[in-house]
């Protein structure tokens, strides 16, 4: 086991060094086994942070994502933390006004990461493969979410998972990857005739006769 750790963090100094001294504008630690984003990357990369716009750190098993990261690559471009244990996002990722496509799939997201609704320069989002629902809400636990289509007004679950209003606001979106999620009924009825973007969303499973 300390032999493949040694291997995991030489393979993570290799990219490191290679990203630092070739100026390159993107950080591949993909399958590190990382349990968390390495402290000594912030001081070993402090020069090129800035040009850093593509950072992929799927298939680990990072339970977090810190506000230091994200303030310290404050200009990504492209995101990819798949395969994964996150369940959430800091506030700090409002902050990454140039980012463009994130890959949150095969997590354990139980809701929409809202963050990522006021990032007015994302285009893709995906979250596929997570537990992305909405709970059981009581009669008439509805609010309006304050569009129109054909004349109708179109009402969603007060605490739905999927925040209906944020995304249909969200003028650069182009694809939001939802499959494998145990979306509720709602989301599958409302969400598409509101929203200008792709929704990606599984089949529904077919009700088994008695």
């Amino acid at each position: 086991m300390q032999k493949r750790m040694g291997e995991a963090v030489a393979r993570v100094a290799r990219k490191v060094n290679d990203t630092v001294e070739n100026k390159t504008d993107s950080l591949d630690l993909a399958n590190c086994k990382l349990i968390a984003f390495p402290v000594g990357i912030y001081k070993a990369m402090r020069s090129v942070t800035e040009g850093i716009h593509c950072i992929s750190l799927a298939n680990n098993e990072l339970k977090s994502l810190t506000s230091r990261f994200v303030t310290t690559f404050s200009q990504l471009r492209e995101l990819n933390l798949a395969g994964n244990y996150l369940h959430r996002l800091p506030e700090e990722v409002t902050s990454l006004l140039h980012l463009r496509a994130i890959n949150l799939s095969r997590n354990r997201f139980r809701r929409f990461p809202e963050p990522l609704a006021t990032v007015a320069t994302l285009e893709t989002i995906d979250l596929e493969e997570n537990e992305i629902t909405a709970a059981e809400e009581p009669e008439n636990a509805f609010l309006p979410v304050g569009l129109e289509e054909a004349g109708r007004s179109w009402w969603v679950p007060k605490d739905a998972e999927v925040p209906v209003e944020k995304l249909a606001s969200m003028t650069s979106l182009r694809s939001l990857n939802l499959r494998a999620n145990p979306v509720s009924p709602e989301v599958r009825l409302l969400v598409r005739p509101l929203v200008p973007f792709d929704l990606l969303l599984s089949p529904e499973e077919p009700i088994p006769e008695a």
